[in-house]
C-alpha cells in the first residue's frame, strides 16, 4: 500500500479556514489601529535574543522563537531543559517520506509548546549545490522537488500543533564562506527552477507562517533588502502572508529593510528598527503604511499562535494532535533514514552473531547532531556500543577504538560531572548551574537565577573527571579572556587569551581550542577539575554573552598501534562493524569543507579490518557525503547520517535485522575530484553560480561522470520487481511486487526525460518528477499512482520573465534510483 501524507484540504475545510482567517484578520486590523508609531517600530525590533515584546493594551502577549530543526532548544541555551534530538535533516530527507516529515514536525510542535515556544526557526530548505557546503546536514537534498515535498510535510506537522514554522534561508544560502557579505550571482533560470523552487512549493502546499531571509545578497541586493524577491515574488506572485524575519544580525539598513519587505529585525532590541525606524517615518524616508504592513504581518502571526486577545488560534487546544512518543519517533526516523549503499553476499542483517567486533571512536561516542544553531541537549544518547550491547547476549560485543577521527581537543564531556559557579567582583558566589559538558554559552536570558550581567565578574566551570583511560590527558581552553585551568590540584594554565579576528560569529563560538598542557591520570580514579574565566569589560551590542570552554582529549596513542588492536579484535570475530565519522571541525555552521575525506586514519582502519574479516560492515556517521575509497573492500556500507539521540538503538535494530534500512540517498555521493560543482569561495565578494541549472545529479549527467552512489540509491533487506507502468495524461501508475522473503518498503521514483532534439533551452538529461513509498509482504503486489506536477514540464523563460510549458515528447521512467531504472513509457504534452 502507498504512504499516506495526511488529510487533504477539502472544499468545505478550505471554506471554514477562509472564514476563520477573515475573523482573525479583523481582530488584527483593529489591534493595529490602536498602536502608535513608536510601539509599532518597537514591535518590529524584538525585545531580546529570542522574543518579541508584548503590548498589554491590545492584548498582545510576548512571542517566543527558538532554533531547530532537529529539536527545540527553547529560549535558553541550557542543559537544564533537555530537548528531544531527532536525526539530521539529511536523514529525514533520506526517508523520502513527507508523511514521516509531518510526524517529525508534530513532535517538534509538542516540544515547542512544552518549552513555551511559539515559532520554530526551521526548516532549512537550501540546496546541496556543492558537496563542500559545511551546513548541508541541516538542509535536505540537492533536488528542489524532494526538498519541497519533505519541507512541506515538516511545516504542516509543526503548524498542525499550533506552532509557527519558519522556512529558511531565503534564498541561495547554499554555502558558509563569507556568508554575511557574499553576493551570489545566480542566473534567473537557475534561481527559479532550483533555489526558489522549494520555497515556492512549501508556500503553496503548507502555508508557512514565517520565513527567514538570509545573510547573503543575490544579484546585488542583500536578502534582507531584496524588494524584488520578497515583495514581488514571495508576497506578490506566491501570496505569502506570513512574517519575514531576518537571520540573526542580518538586517543592516532601516530604510532598505522595511522597504525591501523585512518585517522583523532580530535579535532585539538594538537593531536597525525600533527608534531608528520611527525616526525614518517622521523624517519622511519611510511611509507609515509600510510599517503598518509589517506590523500587520507580526500581529497575524501572533493571532495564529494564540497570542492576540480576541483572535482564535489556528489550532485550538481541543484540536491539537495526540501526544507523540519522542524517543520512539526518533528511533523510527533514524532506522528509516539509514541508507544501505552496499550489501555483498547478504552480509546484513547479522543474524544472531556469535561475536561482533565493534570498532571506531564514534562507535563509543556517536556524533548524533551537527554543530552550530542546530545544537540541542538531548536527555540521553544511545551510542552504537550501547545499542548493540543492549540487544545481544553478554559477551557478544568486543570494542576497540581503532582510530580517532580527530586529535583536537573537544568540549569536556565523557567522564566529567560539571557545574558552573558565578561570582561577583568581591568573590562572593551569586549563582550556580548544571552543565552537560565543558562548553558554556550564556546570554542575558541564560544566566542562573539571581545572576545579572552587571554583578557577574567571573564564572568557574568545576567538577570532576573519572578517566576512561590511563595516561597523559591533554587539557585546554577555548575563548578569549582571563583563564585559570586547574586539574587534580595542578595549575595547567593561568593567563589571558586575546581575542582572535573572526568573520563568522559561529567561528568565534565554536572555533579551535588551545591546548594548555597534559596531566597524568589513572583510569577510574576521580580527580577535580576547574576552569575559571574572568569576563572582559562588557560592550554594548545585541549578542552580549559569556562564552568559553573547558576542552579535553583522551590520551593520545600511536595510530598504528590502535589499528593493530582493532585488526586483532576483528580477526577473532564473526563480523566486524566499523563506525567512521566526521567531526564538528569538518561539518558545522560557520565554515565550508575543504575536502570530502574522512578525518584521521579512518580510511586506513577500514582497509585493515576488511583485509582480515570478510564480513566487515562500515557505518558512515556523517551528515553529508564523504569519500569512501575502500567501498569495494567492505562487505556492507551503511550511511547513518547524524542519527539523533536514539542512534545506537536504531542501528542495532537494522544491523541485527529487526528492521530494514529504509533510506535512499537524497544527494549524490562521489569523489571531490569528479564532483561537478566545487566552488564555494567568493572572489572579490562574489560567488558565480555559473553552472546554471546543473547541480547534483543533473550536473553528474551533463559531465558524463559516474558517482560512487547515485541519487535515490538505497538497498533494503528484500527485493522488488517492477511489473507495470501505465501513463494516463500526466498520471503514472506503477505496479511493484515484493520478490523477497520478508516485508519491506520500496520508494518508487519517477523521472522525466525530454527527447534530446526538443530540449531547448538546454535542460538536464532527466529530473525527479514524483515519488511514493509502498509497503508489501513477501509475494504481494502494490500499485501506486503518482501525479506529475505541471512544473515538471516547465522552464523559466528568462527573456519573457515567466514560466513556459515545454511541449513535445518525454519519457517517463520508474525505478529504484536515477541509475536503476526498471520501466519506461513515452508521454507527449
Amino acid at each position: 500500500m502507498p504512504d499516506t501524507p495526511g488529510a487533504p484540504r477539502t472544499p468545505d475545510r478550505a471554506g471554514c479556514e477562509a472564514e476563520a482567517d477573515a475573523a482573525r484578520e479583523a481582530v488584527v486590523q483593529a489591534a493595529l489601529g490602536r498602536l502608535d508609531l513608536d510601539t509599532k517600530a518597537r514591535l518590529l525590533a524584538g525585545q531580546d535574543l529570542w522574543s518579541l515584546p508584548g503590548v498589554a493594551h491590545i492584548g498582545l502577549s510576548s512571542l517566543v522563537m527558538s532554533d531547530g530543526p532537529i529539536g527545540v532548544r527553547g529560549a535558553r541555551w541550557s542543559a537544564d531543559d533537555t530537548s528531544i534530538a531527532l536525526p539530521s535533516p539529511t536523514a529525514l530527507a533520506a526517508s523520502w517520506d513527507p508523511a514521516l516529515a509531518r510526524r517529525a514536525g508534530t513532535l517538534l510542535a509538542q516540544e515547542a509548546r512544552r518549552k513555551g515556544v511559539h515559532v520554530l526557526l526551521a526548516p532549512t530548505v537550501n540546496l546541496h549545490r556543492s558537496p563542500l557546503g559545511g551546513r548541508h546536514f541541516e538542509a535536505y537534498s540537492e533536488d528542489p522537488y524532494l526538498t519541497g515535498r519533505i519541507g512541506a510535510g515538516y511545516v504542516s506537522g509543526v503548524q498542525s500543533g499550533g506552532v509557527g514554522a519558519t522556512v529558511k534561508h531565503f534564498v541561495a544560502n547554499d554555502a558558509e564562506t563569507e556568508r554575511f557579505t557574499v553576493d551570489n550571482l545566480v542566473p534567473d533560470r537557475a534561481l527559479r527552477e532550483l533555489y526558489l523552487a522549494p520555497f515556492e512549493f512549501i508556500v503553496g502546499a503548507a502555508r508557512p507562517w514565517a520565513l527567514m531571509t538570509a545573510y547573503n545578497a543575490v544579484n546585488g541586493p542583500t536578502m534582507t533588502e531584496h524588494h524584488r524577491l520578497v515583495n514581488e515574488v514571495l508576497r506578490g506572485e506566491w501570496g505569502f502572508d506570513g512574517v519575514n524575519v531576518s537571520d540573526w544580525l542580518a538586517a543592516r539598513s532601516t530604510v532598505g529593510g522595511i522597504t525591501g519587505g523585512l518585517d522583523l529585525a532580530m535579535p532585539g532590541p538594538d537593531t536597525v528598527y525600533g527608534e531608528a525606524l520611527a525616526a525614518a517615518v517622521r523624517t519622511g524616508e519611510v511611509p507609515e503604511a509600510t510599517v503598518d504592513a509589517a506590523v500587520r504581518n507580526v500581529l497575524r502571526l501572533a493571532a495564529r499562535v494564540g497570542l492576540l486577545a480576541g483572535a482564535a488560534p489556528v489550532v485550538p487546544a481541543s484540536a491539537l494532535p495526540a501526544e507523540v512518543d519522542g524517543e520512539a519517533l526518533a528511533r523510527e526516523i533514524a532506522r528509516r533514514s539509514f541508507v544501505l549503499l552496499r550489501n555483498e553476499n547478504a552480509t546484513l542483517p547479522l543474524r544472531d552473531p556469535a561475536g561482533i567486533a565493534l570498532i571506531g571512536a564514534a562507535a563509543r561516542d556517536a556524533r548524533v547532531l551537527g554543530g552550530g544553531s542546530a545544537t540541542v541537549f538531548p536527555p540521553h544518547v544511545v551510542s552504537p556500543l550501547d545499542g548493540l550491547v543492549a540487544q545481544l547476549p553478554a559477551g557478544r560485543v568486543t570494542y576497540a577504538i581503532g582510530a580517532d577521527p580527530s586529535d583536537e581537543l573537544a568540549p569536556a564531556e565523557k567522564g566529567f560531572a560539571l557545574r558552573a559557579r558565578c561570582r561577583d567582583a568581591a568573590g562572593e558566589v551569586i549563582g550556580e548551574a548544571r552543565l552537560p559538558n565543558g562548553h558554556l554559552q550564556w546570554t542575558d536570558d541564560d544566566l542562573p537565577e539571581g545572576v545579572t550581567p552587571e554583578r557577574l565578574h567571573s564564572v568557574e566551570i568545576l567538577g570532576t573527571l573519572t578517566p576512561r583511560e590511563s595516561g597523559e590527558h591533554p587539557f585546554g581552553t577555548r575563548g578569549a579572556g582571563g583563564l585559570t585551568l586547574t586539574v587534580a590540584g595542578q595549575v595547567v594554565f593561568d593567563g589571558v587569551q586575546p581575542p582572535e579576528e573572526e568573520t563568522d560569529a559561529f567561528g568565534a563560538v565554536f572555533g579551535p581550542p588551545v591546548e594548555r598542557g597534559t596531566v597524568a591520570l589513572t583510569r577510574g580514579e576521580t580527580v577535580d577539575v576547574s576552569l575559571r574565566y574572568v569576563l572582559p569589560e562588557r560592550t554594548k551590542g545585541p549578542l552580549w554573552g559569556v562564552v568559553f570552554t573547558l576542552v579535553h582529549l583522551e590520551p593520545r596513542r600511536d595510530a598504528d598501534e590502535l589499528i593493530a588492536e582493532a585488526v586483532a579484535v576483528a580477526r577473532a570475530a564473526e563480523a566486524a562493524v566499523v563506525v567512521v565519522a566526521t567531526t564538528d571541525r569538518v561539518e558545522s555552521e560557520g565554515f565550508d569543507r575543504t575536502d570530502l575525506r574522512l578525518p584521521g586514519r579512518q580510511d586506513d582502519l577500514v582497509r585493515a579490518v576488511a583485509a582480515v574479516n570478510p564480513r566487515t560492515v562500515v557505518v558512515v556517521n556523517s551528515g553529508s557525503p564523504v569519500e569512501l575509497p575502500w567501498r569495494e573492500e567492505a562487505a556492507a556500507v551503511l550511511v547513518s547520517w547524524f542519527p539523533g539521540q536514539e542512534a545506537g538503538a536504531a542501528l542495532a535494530d537494522v544491523l541485527l535485522g529487526a528492521e530494514e534500512p529504509g533510506g535512499r540517498l537524497p544527494t549524490t555521493w562521489g569523489g571531490l575530484q569528479d564532483a561537478p560543482v566545487t566552488d564555494v569561495t567568493p572572489k572579490n565578494g562574489e560567488l558565480l553560480y555559473d553552472e546554471g541549472v546543473f547541480i547534483g545529479y543533473r550536473a553528474w549527467d551533463k559531465a558524463g561522470a559516474s558517482p560512487s552512489y547515485p541519487f535515490g540509491h538505497g538497498l533494503g533487506y528484500t527485493s522488488w520487481a517492477y511489473e507495470s507502468l501505465e501513463v494516463e495524461g500526466t498520471s503514472v501508475t506503477v505496479g511493484v511486487r515484493n520478490t523477497g522473503a520478508r516485508p519491506g518498503r520500496e520508494v518508487v521514483q519517477v523521472y522525466l526525460a525530454p527527447a534530446a532534439a526538443e530540449s531547448v533551452p538546454p535542460r538536464p538529461a532527466r529530473w525527479l518528477a514524483g515519488f511514493a513509498g509502498v509497503t508489501a509482504a513477501p509475494g504481494e503486489t502494490a500499485r501506486v499512482t503518482i501525479d506529475l506536477p505541471a512544473r515538471a514540464f516547465e522552464v523559466w523563460d528568462e527573456e519573457g520573465g515567466r514560466w513556459r510549458r515545454v511541449t513535445g515528447r518525454y519519457e517517463v521512467r520508474a525505478g529504484r534510483s536515477i541509475e536503476d531504472i526498471r520501466l519506461g513509457a513515452p508521454v507527449t504534452v
